[in-house]
């Protein structure tokens, strides 16, 4: 991913008002960021830790989504969990539930998508190895390249972005 300026992100947001993308915080580490081992930018806000936020590259320019902690969380006897995104496995606790307002009008009027993704949203450090998950029974290997891996991350991604922004 090219790296991106600050205005550039918070200009990038799409189901959030200019106000909300004005105050949402960045990462921490932002001035540090690893770019090129980045597909897309994904960071829970360092200021709301029930938010999120990720920023995927498009061929018309960085696109932002807003995500966040549903009020009711899940509660189940699941030992690991599988990321809708990067398809790594985690512990239970390293895959959690994001909702995303849709944009527009939908969005204003409450409606929202969900996915379960890595809880970090570090998911192009996962599949280039360069974290890894913890889990309990052990790491599965794929067959998969890495641009291969990156490709099916970036579909997974894209898809999910196309149900927030659907008209």
């Amino acid at each position: 991913m090219e790296p991106l300026t600050d205005k550039q992100i918070r200009s990038s947001f799409v189901n959030c008002t200019k106000g909300e993308a004005s105050r949402l915080r960045l990462p921490l580490d932002f001035a540090e960021l690893p770019w090129q081992d980045l597909d897309f930018l994904g960071w829970v806000d360092p200021g709301a830790p029930l938010r999120a936020h990720v920023v995927a590259p498009t061929e018309d320019g960085p696109l932002g989504i807003s995500l966040r902690v549903p009020a009711t969380s899940r509660t189940s006897a699941v030992k690991s969990s599988l990321c809708q995104i990067c398809l790594t496995g985690h512990a239970s606790s390293g895959v959690t539930l994001l909702a995303a307002p849709l944009a527009g009008t939908r969005g204003r009027e409450g409606n929202t998508v969900g996915i379960y993704v890595c809880a970090d949203l570090a998911c192009s450090l996962y599949i280039r190895g360069k974290r890894q998950p913890k889990l309990r029974a052990g790491r599965h290997e794929e067959s998969l390249g890495l641009d291969e891996r990156v490709a099916r991350t970036m579909t997974n991604l894209n898809a999910f972005v196309a149900r927030v922004t659907a008209g």
